[in-house]
């Protein structure tokens, strides 16, 4: 997992990949704004031939809660703070072009924070900011003053937002101040739309598949054969012949590339004929189904387990898991959500 995690950080600073990316994303993704994106996620599921990446994501949640869940009543370890400071540290200076060592103020941004499910881990990270000597909050985006000038929050200057929103590509009226500011370069954001495009846009799975596209920009026999083995096939809907794939859907899951997380996922087996036809063909990914392992829980029996791998750049940050029951990954399930994983 961790080398297929360093694979793809590598192959998104390909430059030949970023031209195959850039024509088939929105022009705010085309922008490099000259650093990464702190907590990339990627998704796995474990099987008896290796374990298979099911997503990325570039706001991902879940670090410090899955940590206060195997360690309770202890606080977030110093090592793990300076672990995670330093991302942002990196991601400051590369934005600067070294002019400043961390940021004076973050915004950590997403749409009704307070109703969010993580709405607790992202004001752990709001005192995580703050013992390092940092202003930050926790804010809608509403909330901030955005402008090609800069970003302000209470007419302060906001050096660093934090994005864990979900409009990945600040394409709605809300974030178009936001979108000004990341244009003109005056606020580092991150995660940010030209990495989405580059990791997390649930289309780059289908490019992932293309052994012909992979050598073309340069892989390795060993890189393009890694991808092979843990990128389960993907393709989308508007490339297939549907009604082959509706006879072979139990072997496929179906997924709005739009979307998060596992919102309108649809496992093949479950989907009815009616929702199959209500697909938009080019919104839609196919996947080949890969059902997760089953671990057990005491007290509440098997359950369905991701397991996460959080990274900056190609460095590997920390793993949790995720525990659930249905058709796909969920935080509501008693005795599930997100867990910490010892690893020996």
């Amino acid at each position: 997992m961790a080398a297929l995690v360093r694979t793809l950080a590598r192959l998104a600073g390909n430059p030949r990949y970023r031209a195959v990316v850039a024509p088939l994303v929105p022009p705010p993704a085309r922008l490099d704004p000259g650093h990464a994106a702190v907590m990339m996620g990627y998704d796995f599921h474990l099987t008896a031939d290796g374990p298979r990446l099911i997503e990325v994501n570039t706001n991902a949640g879940g670090i410090l809660p899955a940590w206060l869940a195997g360690h309770p009543g202890a606080p977030v370890p110093e090592r793990l703070q300076e672990r995670l400071r330093a991302t942002f540290a990196a991601e400051m200076q590369a934005h600067s072009r070294g002019a400043r060592r961390q940021p004076r103020r973050i915004a950590i941004i997403d749409e009704t924070p307070a109703q969010q499910f993580l709405y607790p881990e992202m004001q752990l990270f709001a005192e995580l900011f703050r013992a390092w000597g940092v202003a930050a909050a926790v804010v809608d985006p509403a909330e901030l003053s955005a402008s090609a000038d800069g970003v302000l929050l209470d007419g302060e200057r906001v050096d660093l937002v934090y994005n864990r929103h979900c409009d990945f590509y600040l394409e709605t009226p809300p974030l178009a101040g936001l979108l000004a500011a990341y244009r003109a370069g005056t606020v580092c954001l991150t995660p940010n739309p030209f990495n989405y495009a580059l990791l997390a846009d649930k289309r780059r799975m289908v490019q992932w598949c293309d052994q012909q596209l992979l050598a073309a920009c340069g892989l390795s026999d060993a890189d393009r054969e890694l991808l092979r083995q843990c990128v389960p096939e993907s393709r989308l809907l508007a490339d297939t012949d549907r009604e082959q794939l509706w006879r072979e859907r139990g072997e496929w899951v179906f997924k709005p590339v739009d979307r998060f997380g596992s919102r309108g996922v649809l496992v093949g087996e479950k989907i009815t004929r009616g929702r199959y036809e209500q697909l938009e063909a080019t919104t839609t990914l196919v996947q080949r189904l890969v059902p997760p392992a089953l671990t057990e829980v005491p007290g509440y029996g098997p359950m369905k387990t991701d397991l996460r791998l959080y990274a900056y750049r190609e460095r590997i940050l920390g793993v949790t898991a995720r525990l659930y029951r249905g058709q796909v990954t969920n935080l509501r399930t008693a005795g599930g959500g997100f867990a910490a994983v010892r690893i020996g």
